[in-house]
């Protein structure tokens, strides 16, 4: 009987210290992991969030780049931290609602092993080629490809990232014969695409647009329904011909599964001051996405919808790796 008092008594004062270790948080700098390669469209969105949120929440937030097999080492490493609010990932289409079903041996769970904090984008993407290329309309391209059936080749971030499945989508739809070359992440496959070393890529706006604007890639279309505000001139794949292709990315951000639900609040209210403010709103519709944020349950609810739509999509491509 003593000792049941004494575990009580125990249990009534550490309650109040789990309470204030809480209200501490953070105490610690907080790793923000990418699973690509730095300088792509995933390592440029957290480093412009990176000192913004660690402003809001009183500490440094350490953008930390561990790149392989199509996200999947980062969002893995991710999801077996310890879920105390330190380490969060940059969630993407791919490695939250592809790569389950693309994958045979995922070696994480998409929707148990994680706590979605908010959705921070939604990009079209361009069908780009290098500026020098006798190619200037999605007519013309697919004509190179048929009349060229081993030379039109196509980058990507990584087996089932957007950068894969959109062309793989245009190959579906048209019958072309385009050749696909996977990366660890989207931006060795720009440098390889402005070297000449691959013909073409789908890629996710924020990653190209400073070579598009500089003359050195030349878009071609984009892929959603409507133009793209930060290119206005580019047309859709639906005007182009392919009518009725419609293909975005979206990134968000998650913690392990179990982390606090108040510190996974802590995080949402933050980056949704920091999108409420017009000057980093200015900052991030510059790189080409929607500005997006919104309920933890609203990213929920976006990556169970998507991994039965884009999960529909990889297995009517029939594409599945190992």
């Amino acid at each position: 009987m003593k000792f049941l008092t004494m575990l009580a008594a125990a249990a009534v004062v550490g309650a109040p210290f789990a309470s204030v270790a809480q209200d501490k948080w953070p105490v610690q700098n907080i790793t923000f992991l990418v699973p690509f390669p730095p300088g792509g469209p995933t390592d440029i969105m957290a480093r412009l969030l990176s000192t913004p949120l660690g402003a809001k929440l009183g500490t440094t937030v350490v953008v930390e780049n561990r790149a392989g097999a199509s996200g999947n080492i980062g969002s893995a490493a991710v999801a077996r931290a310890k879920p105390d609010g330190y380490t969060i990932l940059l969630a993407t289409s791919g490695n939250m609602s592809v790569n389950q079903t693309l994958f045979k041996n995922l070696n994480y769970d998409p929707i148990k092993d994680f706590a979605p904090i908010i959705q921070i984008s939604k990009f079209p993407l361009v069908l780009e080629v290098k500026a020098d290329t006798p190619v200037k309309s999605l007519s013309e391209y697919l004509a190179f490809a048929k009349a060229n059936p081993t030379k039109v080749s196509f980058g990507s971030a990584g087996n089932g990232t957007p950068q894969h499945l959109c062309p793989e989508l245009i190959k579906k739809m048209t019958g072309a014969s385009l050749q696909h070359v996977p990366y660890k992440g989207a931006s060795p496959a720009v440098t390889d695409l402005l070297g000449g070393q691959i013909f073409s890529m789908c890629d996710i706006i924020v990653g190209s647009i400073k070579y598009i604007q500089g003359g050195q890639l030349r878009p071609i279309a984009v892929t959603t329904k409507t133009r793209a505000a930060i290119l206005p001139d580019v047309p859709t794949m639906d005007e182009s011909g392919l009518k009725g292709f419609d293909y975005f990315a979206w990134h968000g951000i998650v913690a392990p599964a179990k982390t606090p639900p108040a510190i996974v609040a802590r995080y949402n209210t933050a980056l949704n001051e920091i999108f409420s403010d017009p000057d980093f709103r200015k900052k991030w519709e510059a790189i080409g996405s929607e500005v997006i944020g919104g309920s933890a349950s609203d990213f929920s609810a976006l990556i169970l919808s998507e991994a039965d739509r884009l999960g529909a999509l990889v297995k009517g491509l029939g594409v599945q790796l190992d």
